[in-house]
């Protein structure tokens, strides 16, 4: 499953994009997994949004190998 992190989870992370072995894992075990790979974004989970294949997740939303999924940290401006 490739991962893509965008502001400040890039730079928790530092790295712009990842990969990690998650077949049919919904958003809870995915979370596990991202964090256990990279522990700076345990921090950052509670405001962070998953996008799947480039639309948002629901939070029943099932993850697959294959899947490009994008943590969306929140933005702000006007």
């Amino acid at each position: 499953m490739r991962i893509l992190f965008f502001a400040q989870l890039r730079e928790a992370t530092g790295v712009t994009e990842g990969e990690i072995d998650a077949d049919d894992v919904s958003a809870g075990p995915l979370w596990i997994a991202l964090i256990k790979r990279w522990p700076a974004l345990e921090a950052h989970q509670a405001n962070t949004r998953l996008a799947r294949n480039g639309g948002y997740a629901a939070p029943d939303e099932v993850f697959r190998d294959g899947d490009e999924v994008a943590l969306l940290p929140p933005v702000s401006g006007g």
